[in-house]
């Protein structure tokens, strides 16, 4: 009956501090509480200085050395003020292998990868979550090989071999995607994987999936995966990759009706997917088309008024293209620009570079946009203005403009 009551007193304090924290003043039941009912009023926390109100409360009380209340004090700073989380982990009496993980992931946050790789190299225990943090740090700050040989590792070494789970899988296909053609294989044998272990086709697997197969154009593969994941699980993610992927392969006509069946199923189309679509048409030269879709967009951005310039300047409607520039509520970029300059290279218009030539300057920095200088530098240098070309060439070199960047306006 004694421990009954408790249990009852401990669940009543607990609902007491949710139902105080959800007027943001959780403290005001701190009397008689414990381990349990302090996490519930710190995953109630919603901001610094409240956690940080709760945490000086908890120095009081004599809670803060708790592991479970350290540890979730920790994943509230880690995000928000590393400086803190960081002197809190030296700090911690006790460490986990779920906190040492938290810190992998805020190293990787602020793309300080030596230091996460320090942190896991230190653990003293390291679990399948440790090698999922790790991998997916290495993956999300584009160190992809990295990644891809942690994972094998992860896999094949006979004394801490685990058997990957969806939280890792995700970051292994991401990486496999952006590899193409390279990575194609072990998005190959990652897929056979969850075959044979008849895991699920979820929303977030399915997609991880049917991106993999779209970026490496294997889009039979992409679309078979897709038909297999149940209607429930096919969202927006999965319905642009499918749709990116014809639209980045050539295949402007089936991007089209993807996306029409997208529609047709009651899925609502984002800002990636009207990109995709509108690459699909500038890939095809579908005028028409992109028009058309264009107009559907009820708040379009700058990456869609410069897919538009694209479309129009790709096919010779230079004039509409430079409409578009300087009509939408956005001032050009330097991507804009050089896809506008691209076209009219493209189309031997060499009259447009003094009218614009101002504003291009204006936006391109050298460290990033050495492709346009040099289409600047070409279009003078084709019209005869041999000593205009020299000017920006002398510019590129007082500047130290990098050249080595391929621009993505230029195909």
């Amino acid at each position: 009956m004694r421990l009954l009551c408790r249990h009852q007193r401990r669940r009543l304090y607990s609902s007491s501090i949710n139902t105080a924290a959800e007027s943001c003043s959780p403290l005001q039941l701190y009397t008689r509480i414990d381990s349990f009912s302090i996490l519930s009023a710190l995953k109630s926390s919603t901001s610094l200085p409240h956690t940080r109100h709760l945490h000086a409360h908890l120095l009081k009380l004599g809670f803060s050395a708790h592991l479970h209340v350290a540890t979730c004090l920790l994943s509230l700073y880690a995000p928000a003020q590393f400086s803190d989380a960081r002197l809190m982990f030296d700090e911690m009496p006790q460490r986990s292998p779920v906190t040492w993980n938290i810190m992998i992931t805020a190293h990787s946050r602020r793309a300080q990868i030596r230091a996460a790789r320090h942190m896991f190299d230190e653990m003293p225990q390291r679990n399948q979550s440790s090698y999922s943090s790790m991998i997916a740090a290495y993956i999300h700050n584009s160190l992809l090989h990295d990644g891809l040989s942690l994972f094998r590792l992860m896999t094949t070494t006979a004394v801490t071999a685990f058997a990957p789970d969806e939280l890792t899988l995700g970051p292994i296909l991401s990486a496999c995607g952006r590899l193409c053609s390279v990575g194609l294989p072990l998005g190959k044998s990652t897929h056979t994987f969850i075959i044979k272990n008849k895991w699920h086709l979820n929303a977030e697997l399915g997609a991880s999936l049917v991106d993999m197969y779209a970026k490496c154009g294997a889009l039979t593969s992409a679309a078979t995966v897709f038909a297999a994941m149940r209607d429930a699980n096919r969202n927006v993610v999965s319905w642009t990759s499918l749709i990116c992927g014809a639209a980045q392969h050539g295949r402007g006509q089936d991007a089209l009706a993807v996306f029409e069946q997208m529609r047709e199923s009651g899925v609502e189309p984002n800002d990636v997917t009207f990109t995709g679509v509108l690459t699909a048409c500038v890939r095809a030269g579908m005028v028409d088309e992109g028009r058309r879709c264009f107009r559907m967009i009820r708040r379009p951005k700058i990456q869609h008024y410069g897919c538009m310039v694209d479309l129009y300047g790709k096919k010779g409607l230079l004039q509409e293209a430079y409409e578009v520039i300087e009509t939408m509520p956005y001032e050009a970029n330097a991507v804009v620009w050089g896809s506008f300059l691209s076209s009219c290279m493209l189309h031997k218009e060499m009259g447009v570079v003094d009218r614009v030539v101002d504003k291009v300057m204006s936006v391109i920095r050298p460290d990033k946009d050495g492709g346009v200088y040099s289409l600047l530098s070409q279009l003078y240098l084709l019209s005869g203005r041999v000593s205009e070309a020299e000017g920006i060439r002398r510019l590129m070199v007082a500047q130290n403009v990098r050249k080595i960047r391929a621009s993505s306006f230029i195909n």
